[in-house]
């Protein structure tokens, strides 16, 4: 009687056995046939270019097309509104303080103490991640086309025209550009208006 070589193991060991073999035979048959040392692989073509529809601006339902980012390594810039709880969990400490609306959500928050040679603290949402900046003279170094600085960044502020309204702490039209450290930049419209 022919003996196999299942005969000669305990029985527990069997199944597992068969098992592992199988695997090894799938792992060994799934593998790519490699061309002769004497035959040339034939040539791959390079990858045809495909048509791209132009990105559809989204409005103000969402974060803007990443067309509207220029240079850098290509990714979007795209900053998100910040609520009560991101200004809140921050505590920065100030008097007074500005912000950057667009479409009535703030896209920039910043505080600063008057007649203070600290820098006023301010917020951005980045992708997300709420990011702490910063801007010289406290206060009033932010009141007219202040500059911040963050952690590979840096947000211009531009007021494009004269206050919209009354009171006394009116909104004026401003742009906000974004300034990423590998030279991407984007552009927001909106208003800066700061006060009590």
């Amino acid at each position: 009687m022919p003996v196999s070589l299942f005969d000669r193991i305990p029985g527990s060991r069997c199944p597992r056995i068969a098992a592992l073999a199988s695997m090894v035979l799938l792992v060994a048959c799934g593998r790519e046939p490699t061309p002769d040392a004497g035959v040339e692989a034939a040539p791959v073509p390079p990858p045809q270019p495909t048509a791209v529809a132009p990105p559809v601006d989204g409005g103000s339902d969402g974060p803007a097309a990443d067309s509207d980012t220029i240079g850098g390594d290509g990714s979007a810039i795209q900053l998100d509104p910040l609520d009560g709880q991101d200004v809140a969990d921050a505590a920065l400490p100030g008097e007074l303080s500005c912000g950057f609306l667009r479409d009535g959500a703030s896209l920039l928050y910043a505080i600063g103490t008057v007649a203070s040679e600290d820098p006023a603290l301010g917020l951005v949402k980045v992708s997300g991640v709420v990011e702490q900046v910063r801007a010289p003279g406290g206060y009033d170094g932010i009141l007219d086309n202040p500059t911040f600085t963050g952690r590979g960044m840096t947000l211009r502020i531009r007021t494009t025209g004269p206050a919209i309204g009354g009171g006394e702490s009116p909104p004026r039209p401003a742009t906000l550009t974004y300034l990423r450290a590998d030279g991407a930049s984007r552009s927001f419209e909106g208003q800066w208006q700061c006060g009590p």
